[in-house]
């Protein structure tokens, strides 16, 4: 089973830097498929509200039989529950679906810039900190106005800020800010998207030549050599035992710089500028 390692937030919570994420899985595979992720080690997994998928999630955490105090557990405030009292209680929520009395980490999905109450947002984060209702605060495709705004306004800065990253997208200058900051980064669409050109790229062939990995496992590996927090999603069973089977090996400086050579600007999803 491989040894996932953890990554020290700004108030000192550990979160393993590998994790499993469940975006687009159908709310009726998501047991199943949580299940194989804990069956091939994994033991951080990332949803959100808008997944629909908590409940399901809730319901393989119970029946792992896996101590609470193993597991980092992630979701994620819905776009229409910006506002204090509209956050607070759709995080209530997400504790009933999920069947946990904490969440380790609570993330702001969108900023939505246009709704302009994302710091009024925060707020109610901080007090669902406070309240220990869980254990770290983040958000989520916050670009760095945002963060700054938060930083001016607020007295708690983001434990982690989630981010589409992969090589055609590796956000140099926010990767940059967090580390000033003392913000983690986490990727999401980390190997490109589903159906996307990356892992056909020549250099990322080459590379899973090289080490005998799959091109998955390659750009896998390249984020775990950022220092970024990485989950990849799959409900397929092989895959997902391949996608954490990448602590055996390390890219050399000039593989890692070859990859960031891909670099294109392309996204897969929104902007989070005029998203929402």
């Amino acid at each position: 089973m491989a040894q996932v390692p953890n990554i020290r937030l700004n108030n000192g919570v550990e979160i393993p830097q590998f994790g499993f994420g469940v975006f687009q899985v159908k709310p009726e595979n998501t047991a199943t498929t949580v299940r194989a992720a804990f069956d091939a080690g994994y033991r951080h997994i990332d949803t959100a509200q808008m997944y629909q998928n908590e409940e399901q999630v809730g319901q393989a955490i119970a029946a792992s039989g896996i101590a609470r105090d193993e597991l980092f557990i992630t979701t994620k405030l819905n776009n229409d529950s910006h506002g204090a009292d509209k956050a607070a209680a759709a995080f209530d929520e997400s504790l009933r679906k999920l069947g946990l009395d904490h969440v380790d980490l609570f993330l702001i999905h969108w900023p939505r810039p246009g709704e302009n109450k994302y710091v009024e947002t925060w707020g109610a984060f901080e007090k669902i900190a406070s309240d220990g209702k869980a254990r770290a605060i983040g958000v989520s495709n916050f670009q760095v106005p945002h963060l700054e705004r938060l930083a001016a306004e607020t007295g708690t800065v983001p434990a982690v800020n989630q981010i589409e990253l992969h090589p055609y997208l590796p956000q140099a200058e926010l990767r940059a800010y967090h580390q000033e900051h003392g913000i983690a980064t986490e990727a999401w669409s980390p190997i490109g998207g589903q159906g996307g050109d990356l892992l056909h790229e020549r250099s990322i062939g080459a590379l899973a030549e090289k080490y005998g990995k799959s091109p998955a496992q390659i750009v896998l590996r390249w984020h775990i050599q950022l220092g970024n927090i990485v989950f990849p999603k799959s409900t397929t069973p092989s895959r997902i035992v391949e996608n954490i089977d990448v602590f055996d090996f390390e890219l050399s400086a000039d593989d890692v710089a070859t990859i960031g050579e891909l670099d294109n600007g392309t996204r897969t999803g929104p902007n989070p500028d005029e998203f929402g």
